[in-house]
C-alpha cells in the first residue's frame, strides 16, 4: 500500500494562513487550500481532519508567529516605551504589498465568524486577549524601569495601544497606496511616548 506523500506542517500553515487571511474563513474554498498547500483534498484532511481545525491551526500559527515577533522587538529595544512607539511606526513604513498592511487576521476572523463559527470566534478573542497580556506586561517592565508613574493602569493602556494599532492596520489595508499614513502612525507612537512620567 502506497504511502501518503509526506508534507511539511509549517510551510502548510503559512499557506494556509496566507489564503485564509487574505479571503477569510467562508470565502477560501477547497481549491483555494488545494492550490495554496499544493496537497490534494484527501492529504489536507489526512493531515487536519477538516477546514475549521486547518484554519485553527493556522489562526494559532499566525498568533504565535505574531507573538514571538513582538517579543523579539520588545527585547531589542532601548526602552519598553520607545519599543512600543517604534512598533507602531513600524507598520506604515511596510511596503505597500507587505501582509502586515492587512487586517489582523484575529480581528478579519472574528467579523467573518461570529455567528457561524463561534469556537473559531472565541479563539481569535482569545488570542487578541492573549496579545493585550503582552502589551500590558512591557507596560508593566515600563513602569518598573521608571517610564510609567507608578498609578498607571497598564491593563487600560494595553487596550487602548491595541485598539490604536488595529485602527491603524484598517487605515493600511484600505489605502490605495498613495495615502501616506506616516503621520497617523506618528501621532499613534507620540501617545505612547507621551505617557513617559515627567516627574
Amino acid at each position: 500500500m502506497p504511502r501518503p506523500a509526506s508534507y511539511d506542517r509549517t510551510v502548510a500553515l503559512h499557506a494556509a494562513m496566507t489564503v485564509f487571511w487574505e479571503k477569510g474563513f467562508h470565502a477560501t474554498s477547497l481549491k483555494d487550500l488545494e492550490a495554496s498547500l499544493k496537497m490534494k483534498p484527501g492529504s489536507i484532511y489526512a493531515a487536519f481532519n477538516s477546514k475549521e481545525q486547518l484554519y485553527s491551526s493556522a489562526m494559532k500559527y499566525y498568533f504565535e508567529a505574531a507573538r514571538d515577533s513582538f517579543r523579539d522587538e520588545m527585547a531589542r529595544a532601548p526602552s519598553p516605551l520607545v519599543g512600543l512607539a517604534d512598533h507602531i511606526r513600524s507598520y506604515a513604513n511596510l511596503p505597500t504589498d507587505h501582509p502586515g498592511r492587512q487586517v489582523c487576521m484575529l480581528l478579519k476572523t472574528i467579523v467573518d465568524t461570529q455567528t457561524t463559527e463561534p469556537a473559531l470566534s472565541r479563539q481569535a478573542r482569545e488570542h487578541l486577549r492573549d496579545i493585550r497580556a503582552q502589551i500590558s506586561a512591557v507596560l508593566d517592565e515600563a513602569k518598573r524601569q521608571g517610564e510609567l508613574p507608578t498609578l498607571a493602569n497598564c491593563n487600560r493602556l494595553a487596550r487602548r495601544f491595541q485598539a490604536n494599532l488595529n485602527a491603524l492596520r484598517v487605515e493600511l489595508h484600505q489605502s490605495d497606496g498613495t495615502d501616506d499614513l506616516t503621520d497617523l502612525a506618528d501621532d499613534m507612537a507620540c501617545e505612547v511616548e507621551g505617557l513617559r512620567d515627567s516627574s
